[in-house]
């Protein structure tokens, strides 16, 4: 059970780093993402279980590849 919270809190780590380094606020890459800014904290913090439709569309959002994010 712990594991899937470990892999969570990679991904929105990983998701973090990305938009940072894009010099993007969690506002700006939510209104990318057509998604909440609550939601992009939730990512972050490892606390929102994501979907793959889900990650796909924050990294598509991010313009990154999905392989930045997915591997762990």
């Amino acid at each position: 059970m712990d594991d899937y919270k470990k892999v969570l809190k990679q991904i929105g780590l990983k998701f973090r780093i990305e938009r940072t380094k894009q010099q993007l606020s969690q506002e700006k890459f939510a209104e990318l993402a057509n998604v909440h800014t609550n939601y992009i904290g939730k990512v972050e913090r490892g606390e929102q279980n994501l979907t793959v439709k889900k990650i796909v569309n924050l990294t598509n959002s991010l313009n990154i590849p999905l392989e930045n994010i997915i591997k762990i």
